[in-house]
Parts: structure tokens; C-alpha cells; sequence
């Protein structure tokens, strides 16, 4: 498999916290999946954990090299965990579209936070194939 693009954020957890304070249902409903808000309010660290899939989402429109634009919708990402606890990228619409043109078969992401910060890097790859197991 090769690399094809990289993308980093780093997301101000107390940022993410007004945002919903000031915007509520309707900022998270936009910018999340049921899925990830399930996995969210399923954990104490709630605010950190959004924050981390916020930092994701971003990094992947980096990569991509479009930003937040045109006919891309934040939910046309996702990232929910596998049973191991490794979070993993589902994309849909227009960033499906994107990932295709572009020749992505796979993106892997990593994410981390604190109470402040939460960071992800996503790696593009293309290829046939995932990451083998060992």
C-alpha cells in the first residue's frame, strides 16, 4: 500500500464544550454521527471524546485537500471503534466521492486528548488491501 496524503489537527477541547453550549442538538447532530454521539455519551470524558472525532474529521478534509466545502457534509465522515478500541473511517457522499477520484482505498487515523486538547493524524493509502494484522 502506499501513502498517499497525511492530515493533522489539534482541537481545543473547552472550544468544542462552548460550541455545543451555544449551538446544542443542532451543532452536534451536524457535525456527528449517531454513532459517534452513542459513543460519546456512552463515556464520562464526553466533551473529550467529541472534540477527538471533531480533530478526525478535520484531518481527513486536510488529506483530501478540499477543507470543509462545496457539497461535503461533516457526517459524511465517520469514525466509530472497532472492538479492539481502534478507531476507524467510514466515508459516505461526497467524501466517498473525493476518497475514489483521488484513488484512497483506506484511511487510517489515530486520535488522542486530554481535558484541554484533543489530536488526530490520518494517513491516506491507496492500494489493494488493509494493514495486516499481526
Amino acid at each position: 500500500m502506499e501513502i498517499v496524503a497525511h492530515g493533522i489537527d489539534l482541537v481545543d477541547c473547552p472550544r468544542i464544550e462552548e460550541m455545543i453550549k451555544r449551538h446544542g442538538e443542532r451543532f452536534i447532530d451536524r457535525i456527528f454521527t449517531a454513532a459517534e454521539q452513542a459513543y460519546a455519551e456512552a463515556n464520562k470524558d464526553r466533551i473529550e471524546k467529541l472534540a477527538g472525532r471533531f480533530a478526525a474529521k478535520e484531518t481527513i478534509l486536510k488529506l483530501m485537500g478540499t477543507g470543509w466545502r462545496g457539497k461535503i457534509a461533516w457526517t459524511d465522515i465517520e469514525i466509530v471503534n472497532n472492538p479492539a478500541g481502534q478507531p476507524e473511517v467510514t466515508l459516505t457522499g461526497e467524501v466517498k466521492k473525493l476518497a475514489e477520484k483521488f484513488g484512497i482505498k483506506h484511511i487510517s487515523v489515530s486520535i488522542t486528548h486530554t481535558a484541554n486538547f484533543a489530536i488526530a493524524s490520518a494517513v491516506a493509502l491507496a492500494g489493494k488491501g488493509k494493514r495486516k494484522k499481526d
